[in-house]
């Protein structure tokens, strides 16, 4: 398979949690497969844009590899990372707002998954080829602050390091009618929820020709 972009994923390996991100999104990232989707109105529509990532927390983002670069020199370079970052452990995932988007946000101490999260995305930049023009545009369009800017120049994306915020995507942009709505459905089909998430493997993933990204392999982490 000939992958278009990268990325570093907390994929869950909670099959439960994991098999309810699939079939909420209508999309497998794990297999690489689409999922029959639960049967809610609405439901694709609200999930378009998410779909194609599949259930996910980003440690770093989606990225075209550098000239020079291959997948096997990408995969050396995460497994040696991955044997040098220990698993990180935070309080439970609970259902929130973000952005106006729904997503399931970490609580507690989030030091360990910054520390990964940071980790992944300056230990592997040497693989990221620079963002272009329009890319670039695309992103101070949101209307960045001049730290946010300076990390996107830095690093790609202006979301990362001390602006970075854990979370699994389960929406698309949604008006406050729909959030509360869609708030109480999510609630009712997640599966129980662990009082402490752990991340203790980090997730290659890639961005297929149809625009989907797939596993490309999962790494342990044991440092």
């Amino acid at each position: 398979m000939t992958y278009t972009r990268f990325a570093i994923y907390d994929a869950p390996i909670d099959d439960a949690l994991a098999s309810f991100g699939a079939t909420w999104l209508g999309w497998d990232v794990r297999i690489g497969q689409v999922t029959c989707q639960a049967d809610m109105p609405g439901l694709h529509d609200i999930t378009m844009t998410p779909r194609k990532y599949g259930f996910h927390g980003t440690l770093k983002p989606p990225f075209k590899l550098a000239d020079g670069r291959s997948t096997q020199d990408l995969q050396t370079a995460v497994a040696k990372l991955a044997g040098t970052c220990a698993p990180a452990h935070c309080g439970e995932l609970t259902l929130n707002t973000l952005g106006g988007f729904l997503a399931l946000t970490p609580t507690g101490d989030l030091t360990g998954l910054e520390r990964v999260a940071s980790a992944c995305v300056r230990d592997l930049d040497t693989f990221r080829a620079p963002a272009s023009e329009a890319q670039l545009a695309r992103r101070r369009s949101a209307g960045l602050s001049a730290r946010q800017e300076a990390l996107m120049l830095d690093w790609g994306y202006p979301y990362v390091m001390e602006e970075f915020r854990f979370h699994l995507t389960l929406s698309g942009r949604l008006s406050q009618a729909d959030r509360t709505a869609w708030m109480n459905t999510a609630r009712k089909h997640l599966p129980p929820l662990a009082d402490r998430y752990e991340l203790s493997s980090i997730a290659l993933c890639g961005e297929r020709p149809d625009g989907r990204f797939e596993l490309i392999q999962r790494y342990a982490l044991t440092g």
